[in-house]
């Protein structure tokens, strides 16, 4: 047998404490804000539901008052999810599942139909927990935790609160809703157990995520630094082998910067950087992997023909060359050489990214300002012409 009382205060207990964790778990992560919300979200329902177990006894207790609380708990769930993934909260939406409840409770026909109240309860708790599941869908990373637990799990609790409304109408008017209502506890308890447990791990791999970008990512230029890029690289090229497609390697050098640091000073040149890679970034594709390998330069990785290479460096080296003119706000006039280096893998890096310097070094021997362009010795791919664009040149090796 399930005794609700049992199990209302057993849940009571355990929200109250898991409250109390989220809380402490996010005085060590301040910058997750979701665990605040998530903390006091649990307070707040362990409160709403302690509330409701004493509010027959306690005449200072409106009766409205625990499931109102108990609303604004789910909503405070939902916020924390919006803002666990960037996204602001909604406070009127957070109180509109109370205040529905509030001016539903002033008419004496809602209030003393239990039917009614287990239907308008049911339909905001499933709302609130389908808006969570919702929200946790729209997580598009690839974490260690399953995504499919992530979502499932406020989803079937959304339709476990509904099934009163079917329950209502299957059972006969006369049976005891006290087993239902145990039955109800018992599954509250485990959702708010395993969704404590998920909330940590997703912070968890927020935090680890966190460490691991700053690890991997140039702190001036926001791409990846040389051990990321090298990662990345061969990872891209790993999966081109597999269908032996063809790779390019762009390489990218400032031309005269140490002219620029000298003239402008190393603030000057540290935003000349600062705008390659917002160039760079801007002028590739998202899936494209750029990094800055040292000092000024930078090196690019895709799968494309040494066609479609050339098109990609003289757009960056275009679009460089007009932005280069003026930067904060001196008359710069900053540019860049870059050089291609095209094969079908699989291949070593490291003998295309030589390949590509190679070409870049041509592109400073023959004016800077730039692109040269090499395919690999024997090649099945024959070479192609670069685009009738200013100042592009593709010699082959």
């Amino acid at each position: 047998m399930l005794d609700a009382p049992t199990l209302f205060a057993i849940a009571t207990s355990i929200t109250g404490v898991l409250g109390v964790f989220l809380l402490l778990v996010w005085l060590q992560e301040r910058s997750i804000r979701a665990l605040a919300w998530w903390g006091a979200a649990y307070l707040m329902g362990g409160s709403a539901v302690a509330l409701w177990s004493v509010h027959d006894n306690v005449s200072l207790v409106p009766p409205a008052m625990p499931n109102a609380l108990l609303f604004v708990a789910c909503g405070m769930l939902w916020n924390g999810a919006r803002l666990f993934h960037s996204r602001v909260a909604l406070p009127g939406a957070l109180f509109t599942g109370a205040i529905a409840w509030l001016v539903a409770m002033q008419f004496p026909a809602f209030a003393q139909s239990t039917e009614a109240r287990i239907v308008l309860s049911s339909l905001i708790i499933a709302t609130y927990t389908f808006l969570t599941a919702f929200e946790l869908r729209r997580e598009r990373r690839r974490t260690l935790a399953n995504p499919g637990l992530t979502i499932g799990v406020p989803l079937l609790h959304g339709a476990v609160f509904l099934s009163p409304i079917a329950l209502m109408l299957l059972l006969p008017p006369e049976a005891s809703a006290d087993g239902w209502f145990a039955l109800f506890a018992l599954e509250t308890l485990l959702y708010v157990v395993g969704t404590a447990f998920i909330v940590v791990i997703m912070a968890k791999e927020r935090v680890a995520l966190a460490h691991k970008t700053a690890a991997m990512t140039d702190m001036l230029t926001g791409l990846f630094n040389r051990r990321a890029f090298l990662e990345a690289a061969n990872e891209l090229i790993a999966r081109q082998a597999r269908k032996q497609g063809p790779v390019s390697v762009l390489a990218f050098d400032l031309d005269h910067f140490k002219s620029i640091n000298d003239r402008f000073g190393h603030a000057g040149g540290d935003d000349a950087l600062r705008l390659f890679a917002a160039t760079i970034n801007a002028a590739m594709r998202s899936t494209d992997v750029i990094g800055r390998i040292g000092g000024e330069e930078f090196a690019a990785i895709f799968p494309g023909s040494q066609a479609e290479a050339c098109t990609v460096a003289e757009r960056v080296r275009a679009a460089f060359e007009i932005a280069g003119v003026e930067i904060s706000p001196c008359q710069v006039g900053a540019t860049v050489s870059i050089g291609i280096a095209t094969a079908t893998a699989p291949i070593a890096f490291d003998a295309l990214l030589a390949r590509a310097d190679a070409a870049l070094y041509r592109a400073k021997a023959n004016g800077r300002n730039r692109v040269e362009g090499s395919v690999e010795s024997g090649s099945a791919e024959p070479p192609v012409r670069a685009p009738a664009m200013r100042k592009t040149v593709l010699a082959v090796r």
